[in-house]
């Protein structure tokens, strides 16, 4: 059962999900409470999850579930992997499916805020025409927090339009055209930082009050990641006094974004709705790895 199917997805999972010994089914709303779960997965082995949190009590209420198969890597902002697995569920997660996708989403971020085209937007829309004076990337240190498939491909498109590119990795790494460094060394010489870590109890507030304190005066901060990599409070005092010059943000701590909340009134932060990865080539990519892993379990190989 694909349990929150988004229209793209569920065209392509009618598309694309055909496996011997496998029937699907296809629940074709993007919008579902985890506790209407049960009654979807009741006769269920398998669960398809795009984005709907799976509390282990849900789970555990979904008597023929064995197996749930996670559309990305970030299953942990919305289920316990080791909880599930006492319950006798395994996770499966997809990897690379929109390396690209992100990592363009990030770039555009970042020459969103440079450029401060959102905000010109708005104020144009309103009748109200106003120069912003940008800065330019070229020749500018992009800051690399965190250093998977993802953020290669940043530093990839980075370097291609002139930027100096350091980055930081919980273990060591060693890539073409970047240099890495610490932490603090990596916040304190940066103009663009860029997260892209998968958030774990280790990297949870991970960018606090105090590194955002020592990041270069007026830098600009892109989170295509997890909105709690951030001290979200921390991180709205910067703006507003002007320390960091600009957010780009795909992630929040609480998604939706709550109607009102603060980072909606600030000039200087450019939104987006956790779309980074949101292309028809990944979400293709996302469909057939998913097929994949049902035919593995089917299969019955591990």
């Amino acid at each position: 059962m694909f349990v929150d199917a988004n229209p793209a997805l569920a065209a392509l999972a009618r598309e694309m999900l055909h496996v011997d010994d496998v029937t699907f089914a296809i629940h074709p709303d993007p919008d579902v409470r985890p506790e209407a779960l049960p009654a979807l997965l009741h006769e269920a082995a398998i669960a398809i999850v795009d984005h709907t949190a799976l509390p282990t009590g849900i789970a555990g209420a979904c008597p023929a579930l064995r197996h749930v198969v996670f559309l990305g890597i970030g299953a942990r902002s919305y289920m316990n992997p080791e909880a599930l697995a006492e319950l006798g569920i395994v996770m499966h997660t997809i990897k690379g499916y929109g390396d690209t996708a992100v990592a363009e989403c990030a770039i555009g971020l970042a020459w969103a805020a440079a450029r401060d085209l959102a905000r010109m937007d708005r104020e144009i829309r309103a009748g109200t025409w106003v120069r912003r004076e940008g800065v330019q990337l070229g020749g500018r240190t992009l800051g690399l927090v965190g250093f998977g498939s993802i953020a290669a491909e940043v530093a990839r498109i980075a370097h291609g339009i002139g930027m100096r590119v350091v980055a930081w990795n919980r273990t060591p790494r060693a890539h073409a055209n970047v240099e890495f460094t610490a932490l603090d060394s990596l916040l304190a010489q940066s103009d663009v930082v860029s997260l892209h870590l998968l958030l774990t109890d280790e990297t949870r507030g991970i960018l606090s009050r105090e590194r955002i304190a020592r990041m270069r005066e007026g830098a600009i901060l892109v989170n295509t990641a997890r909105g709690a990599l951030v001290d979200e409070d921390a991180m709205i005092d910067a703006l507003r006094s002007g320390r960091l010059r600009h957010a780009g943000l795909d992630v929040y701590a609480v998604e939706p974004l709550p109607v009102g909340h603060p980072l909606t009134r600030l000039a200087n932060v450019t939104l987006s709705a956790h779309s980074a990865f949101r292309t028809p080539e990944a979400n293709r990519n996302l469909i057939g790895a998913a097929r994949e892993h049902c035919a593995r379990i089917a299969r019955g190989v591990k």
